[in-house]
């Protein structure tokens, strides 16, 4: 079975190895382009471009891939199957319409919940107890076709989205390796998704990434474990930005109003949310400074802090 495997990030790699182990004939890979990156902005391959490189493989890497010079030189390779994995791109109906066996994605939420971009973040945030892996044919709306295998994982209030990331794409992997079979001998089931039960998971804005304190602690909590390890959320703290990579959700009730400081020590800074419970801030990193944990914040950038402070709003908001 001819395969053209797309995918970008990290995510894709374990998917794109899978292949290679399963000895499946890869005509091409294609991925965004290189980027800047980091403070010197060097110009630096995505993760699975490197993968492909160390096998050798021939790589693609259109800006567009709707523009048709571009996806005619995918076509050309005549694909029996397209697998796509966090590509990044939309693809054109004339490349879905290309390979007998179809174009099928590894996506990762139980769609038909969170279709979007940003579907491991959102479980977080929301709160999820789990969340999944689902192959599915690409059609021309967003993650909107028929299903064909789908599994779930637990998630725990250890866990982060760096954390799920790791383990949903080890299980893409798994699941697209035990699937493939049955889609090459056209044996494979789909079936659609019910339309009743579509939710979104639109890329994260910079928006989101700001705490706003008069939720209830729950939400705040999950909100920097859903942004943790990137965007990571942030609040304001004297008119700065003051990243949160991590927070633990605070024993006991409190008095004050929503974003008042409660207590601060060198175990962390202990906030107010909107349903008077506290949340604890224990790994930060104030503006043009080094991520720290709250001892460091404590003996250094919070020593100006005290109780009955308030944070979250800036300058223009007081």
């Amino acid at each position: 079975m001819k395969i053209v495997f797309m995918g970008t990030p990290d995510f894709a790699v374990p998917v794109l190895r899978m292949l290679i182990e399963e000895n499946y004939d890869i005509q091409a890979v294609v991925t965004q382009p290189d980027r800047p990156k980091g403070r010197k902005r060097t110009l630096t391959p995505p993760p699975v471009k490197e993968e492909a490189l160390k096998h050798s493989l021939p790589v693609l890497q259109p800006e567009k891939i709707r523009m048709d010079e571009e996806w005619q030189k995918v076509a050309s390779l005549a694909p029996d199957l397209i697998v796509t994995a966090a590509f990044g791109q939309i693809l054109p109906k004339g490349l879905l319409d290309v390979p007998p066996l179809g174009c099928v994605n590894v996506h990762a939420s139980l769609l038909p919940k969170y279709r979007g971009g940003a579907p491991i973040h959102k479980a977080v945030i929301d709160g999820e107890k789990e969340t999944g892996i689902t192959i599915m044919y690409m059609v021309e709306a967003l993650d909107a076709g028929d299903i064909l295998s789908q599994s779930s994982i637990p998630i725990s209030e250890d866990d982060s989205t760096g954390s799920l990331f790791e383990r949903l794409s080890e299980l893409g992997a798994s699941l697209l390796k035990d699937t493939l079979p049955a889609i090459e001998q056209g044996t494979v089931t789909a079936r659609p998704q019910d339309e009743k039960l579509v939710t979104y998971a639109p890329n994260i804005t910079k928006e989101m990434e700001r705490i706003n304190w008069n939720k209830d602690a729950g939400a705040v909590f999950n909100l920097v474990r859903g942004l943790h390890p990137w965007p990571v959320a942030y609040t304001v703290v004297g008119g700065a930005r003051l990243k949160v990579w991590w927070a633990e959700k605070a024993d006991g009730d409190y008095d004050g109003e929503p974003g008042t400081i409660a207590a601060i020590d060198e175990t962390g800074i202990t906030v107010v949310a909107g349903d008077r419970k506290g949340v604890k801030l224990t790994d930060l990193q104030p503006a043009g400074k080094k991520r720290m944990d709250a001892a460091t914040f404590f003996r250094g950038a919070g020593s100006k802090l005290e109780p009955g402070m308030k944070v979250g709003q800036t300058n223009d908001e007081k």
